[in-house]
């Protein structure tokens, strides 16, 4: 028999992970007694895949990896609790589908259990997670290995498969041809299933069919009027040309430089192993599992969670763009330039869930350093200054292709709206992107593009946003300033924008308050620079 994993509403995570181990060397809890019958817990690889070294001494363990991730800490994000949460309260008559539908991805292995059990999975019951308890142990355990790798290759890369509905084996079934071998014997009566090498693991199809999601728009009575294409990053890069030159896998999880065995069992050292990190964007999440280690009962030291966040941000800063200044010209009392952002990923700039954005922070400064124009100033709170979204919940500010004033800023984003045209942050009110703006892949036709992943709001008709680019034309006045003038410009990218943190805030319930709290602590810290360039040009007066 096979399982079907049913629709996810608020997939931040890919069901994809290999091997993970949260309990590895100098744990501070011990591995709990696994009470997964079918899908068995991370902890019973902890003896094998850990106390991995490369030739030069590198630790590059799976489960060591793994565990200070999002994918190991799925469950325990409180922007996930705090988001479901919130979308129990606007839905209170499908409260107990809407738990259901988010534990699937969040926490598929108790998911998973609960389906073959024929009862929903209730999320708030099982909060806080306690990993050091048997009870806790499948629904903490995140995105896990015994999931992912019996996922089985039927239906991969169709919509059949979207939104999490893959097909997994149970354990129980031993689904992989065995052989006679001592590592399959000990694989099998560890996990409950043999390996063997699959072709699809490799496959972006795989990471799509999670990172593919749509989420049901519901009506005050809870029944469904409408679909929200919330996450696309799968269409997005099927839409580009890196569909042809690289996948999802060799991106995100980088290979390991030199031979290293997988196993600390029997394994032997081979060439062409994929660290188990999955790097992706969400630093600020990373930090807050640090700082809030013990409240949501994280297992990961914080030594491994700093090096996470900095490998995540090291991804980011070197992986995802580049900023460049054009055009510059200085013409009697104005300062004219052109500000070209570059995506270097496969996917829209930023993808997936829609509380990310980028924006453009640029500065104008006269020849004694007094400066003349600043726009897109992150403020100490996290909002952006001059932002009209986060000024007030009901508006949101266009794209620009001409910037000639401080409160305009370039940001590039998502903007949902309901049936009604408002503006939302709520993903099961949500019907429509007013705006979506974000950078597309080299490749992208947005001309041709599905109606999925379709660019909106005045991003459409801009001849300086296409594949791979977005130009952004600035004027502005010097004031009689004298030159040369210093023009420098930030990409600066946000997991969590101001609203979509603030919005909880309204909401009388501990998970929402909590994380706002969370945020707040870590606002100022909430953003990161992705790319910088400079430029000084104009002769004095």
């Amino acid at each position: 028999m096979t399982h079907r994993l049913p629709h996810i509403l608020l997939a931040s995570v890919a069901l994809l992970t290999a091997l993970a181990l949260p309990y590895g060397a100098g744990a501070q809890v011990a591995p709990p007694q696994d009470p997964a019958a079918d899908f068995r817990t991370a902890s019973r690889c902890i003896t094998c895949h850990n106390n991995l070294k490369t030739a030069k001494g590198e630790d590059v363990s799976i489960g060591m990896e793994w565990r200070a991730g999002v994918m190991a800490n799925s469950a325990r994000d409180p922007y996930w609790q705090g988001s479901v949460r919130r979308e129990t309260i606007d839905h209170p008559e499908s409260s107990a589908i809407i738990q259901t539908e988010c534990a699937s991805c969040h926490m598929p292995l108790q998911s998973l259990e609960d389906k073959e059990q024929g009862h929903p999975t209730e999320v708030f019951k099982r909060l806080p997670l306690r990993p050091d308890h048997a009870d806790d142990a499948a629904a903490a355990d995140g995105v896990s290995c015994t999931v992912c790798h019996q996922i089985q290759s039927a239906g991969l890369g169709t919509p059949a498969d979207y939104s999490g509905n893959l097909t997994v084996a149970p354990a129980g079934t031993h689904p992989f041809p065995e052989d006679p071998d001592r590592i399959t014997k000990v694989h099998v009566v560890s996990s409950g299933y043999a390996p063997i090498q699959s072709d699809h693991i490799r496959q972006a199809s795989l990471c799509g069919s999670c990172h593919t999601l749509y989420t049901p728009t519901r009506g005050p009575d809870g029944k469904q009027i409408g679909q929200l294409p919330e996450q696309m990053p799968y269409l997005e890069w099927l839409q580009s040309d890196y569909r042809d030159k690289q996948t999802c896998q060799q991106c995100h999880m980088p290979v390991v430089d030199g031979p290293v065995a997988v196993s600390s069992l029997l394994g032997q050292p081979r060439d062409g192993v994929h660290r188990h990190g999955f790097l992706g964007s969400n630093f600020l999440m990373e930090a807050m599992l640090d700082a809030h280690r013990d409240e949501l009962g994280v297992t990961a030291q914080s030594a491994e969670l700093a090096a996470a966040a900095a490998r995540t941000t090291a991804f980011l800063q070197s992986q995802t763009a580049r900023v460049a200044l054009d055009a510059v010209h200085v013409s009697g009392s104005e300062i004219s330039f052109a500000v070209r952002v570059e995506n270097l990923t496969g996917h829209k700039l930023p993808t997936a869930y829609p509380s990310r954005r980028a924006w453009l922070h640029v500065v104008v400064a006269a020849a004694d350093g007094h400066v003349l124009f600043e726009s897109g100033k992150l403020n100490p709170d996290g909002s952006i200054a001059g932002n009209a979204n986060d000024a007030d919940a009901t508006r949101y500010s266009p794209h620009y292709t001409r910037i000639t004033a401080a409160d305009q800023v370039e940001i590039f984003e998502p903007i949902l709206g309901d049936s009604q045209g408002h503006v939302t942050t709520g993903l099961l009110s949500a019907t429509q992107y007013l705006k979506d703006n974000r950078i597309l892949p080299t490749g992208f036709d947005k001309k041709t593009a599905p109606a999925d992943i379709a660019v909106h709001g005045g991003a459409a008709d801009d001849a300086g946003f296409t594949a791979g680019s977005s130009t952004t034309q600035y004027a502005v006045a010097t004031g009689g300033a004298a030159g040369p003038f210093h023009v420098s410009v930030e990409l600066v990218y946000q997991p969590v924008g101001y609203r979509w943190a603030h919005n909880l805030g309204t909401y009388a319930a501990d998970e929402p308050k909590r994380f706002v709290q969370y945020y707040e602590q870590a606002a100022a810290h909430s953003a990161l620079v992705l790319a910088h360039g400079e430029i000084t040009s104009g002769a004095g007066k």
